[in-house]
């Protein structure tokens, strides 16, 4: 804004018309006047706010420094062997001309349970001055990345050794996270936002297509179940539009390998390949609602990364197309909403689980158990964390809780009609978060994975409808937030 001064040879008192004491009093007058008008012109310009967003991008790498239990698959029998790709935390930070301000952290982990994620967001809100409500983590689930916190803990067994090393990796994942966000907020400046979407189809519904079906079966035109195959991608560039950072997602489990080597798995791969296509950018990945979703075939290195490239591709075929400019204004909501057990097992319950042969089942019941002995009563509800990030007036950008199931995804954008991002494994990744049609159908993401994230029991019928209402409800009637 350029502020308007006003020509000194207007106010010339040589020019009067009547000169004398009443003339020059005047003029003094005006010119005292004039001179406050200016002073407050220029702190006028001076506290207006920008006008466009305010964008830093970082990373910092979270791979463990040495040897540890990896996480995703309950039948490992041994700590890690190497690293086939390095793992990061990656932060957006973002500042509106609204005033709000948020962080984006990407983590190329399986999850983080509750407690962890209140830690890291408390840590990050003490060193950044962004709320932790305005903090979303985000995690690739990949099943090649260290064991954190409490995340799936009636899943693995292992000894003390190990067990200290997940205790200490924890401080040291945050100190990393805080050292990225911090990063990320120092270097903010002018920058543009916009969005589009592109498309992959490796990822396959796995309740309906048995693995040995699939390559035949794509092959024939004859897959079965819902899929999303949108690649959301949100390009942040500079003042001169050059790109500083990409953010892309998709709906499908990270779990091509299963061996025991560190890895970010295909979405690893994807902002590997980012990165080497366009020099000096970070890359972010944010899974969708693909926990019924499995890259197919898989489990190995070079399908993990042709899967990798492919999704590359279909988020640079996003960003050579037409996308939609999103204007610098920003509001987040974040709530938990209360979602019910279907039951609760009593003390004498879990004590003869806690004797099954079912290791895993007994392993459930003891974590459990001390549960009980710690808090002297086993909840019924569990906080589940949703947040939406309403950029600009077009793109909500929903992040939910959890393994969330496909049908999520797809019902929101039916429903409301608009362009949507939808991702998960977000804030906390407690349970799978089944769709109203997997829950009666049940199997592994409709009750029995329950067990190895140490839950009492599958979810109550009716968790899509607590979960679908709270989000439609905040996207259609959300109120700004708090600076």
């Amino acid at each position: 804004m350029q502020t308007h001064r006003p020509k000194a040879s207007t106010f010339n008192p040589q020019l009067s018309p009547c000169p004398g004491p009443l003339t020059s009093n005047i003029v003094s007058g005006l010119r005292v006047v004039l001179f406050h008008l200016l002073i407050v012109s220029l702190g006028v310009s001076a506290e207006l706010k920008p006008e466009s967003w305010q964008a830093g991008i970082a990373k910092a790498r979270i791979t463990p420094q040495e040897s540890m239990w990896l996480s995703g698959y309950g039948s490992r029998d041994k700590p890690s062997e190497g690293v086939r790709t390095e793992l990061w935390a990656k932060a957006l930070a973002l500042a509106s001309t609204n005033g709000v301000r948020g962080i984006v952290v990407t983590l190329d982990l399986v999850g983080v349970d509750r407690s962890l994620s209140q830690s890291i967001r408390t840590a990050l809100e003490k060193a950044t001055a962004v709320p932790a409500q305005h903090i979303s983590l985000l995690c690739s689930h990949t099943h090649t990345g260290p064991v954190t916190g409490r995340n799936l803990g009636a899943m693995y067994f292992f000894g003390a050794e190990q067990a200290a090393k997940v205790s200490a990796y924890e401080p040291w994942l945050t100190t990393q996270v805080v050292a990225a966000c911090k990063e990320a907020v120092a270097a903010m400046s002018p920058a543009k936002l916009s969005y589009a979407v592109g498309h992959a189809t490796f990822g396959v519904n796995r309740r309906n297509n048995p693995e040995p079906l699939v390559e035949a079966r794509r092959a024939g035109g004859t897959l079965a179940g819902p899929v999303d195959y949108e690649v959301p991608v949100l390009r942040i560039s500079d003042a001169e539009a050059g790109i500083k950072g990409i953010v892309f997602g998709y709906a499908c489990h990270a779990t091509v390998l299963a061996d025991f080597q560190f890895s970010g798995d295909y979405p690893g791969f994807a902002q590997l390949e980012l990165e080497r296509r366009f020099p000096g950018i970070v890359s972010m990945f944010a899974a969708g609602c693909g926990a019924d979703i499995n890259p197919l075939p898989r489990r190995t290195p070079e399908l993990a990364r042709r899967y990798g490239a492919l999704l590359a591709d279909a988020t640079e075929a996003a960003l050579q197309g037409v996308l939609t400019p999103i204007p610098p204004s920003l509001r987040i909501d974040a709530r938990t909403i209360d979602l019910p057990f279907e039951s609760v097992p009593t003390r004498g319950e879990l004590e003869e689980r806690s004797r099954s042969t079912d290791k895993y089942q007994a392993a459930n019941a003891r974590w459990l158990l001390a549960q009980l002995a710690e808090q002297k009563t086993l909840p019924r509800t569990y906080p589940y964390p949703i947040s939406v990030w309403h950029l600009g007036d077009s793109l909500p950008w929903i992040c939910l809780g959890g393994e969330v199931t496909v049908e999520y995804s797809l019902k929101l954008k039916a429903a409301l009609g608009r362009p949507l991002w939808v991702s998960s494994y977000a804030h906390d990744v407690m349970a799978y978060i089944p769709s109203q049609k997997v829950w009666d159908e049940g199997g592994y993401e409709g009750a029995a994975a329950m067990v190895y994230y140490g839950l009492p029991s599958r979810w109550a019928r009716g968790v899509e409808s607590l979960i679908l209402g709270s989000v439609q409800n905040t996207v259609g009637i959300s109120q700004s937030t708090p600076k």
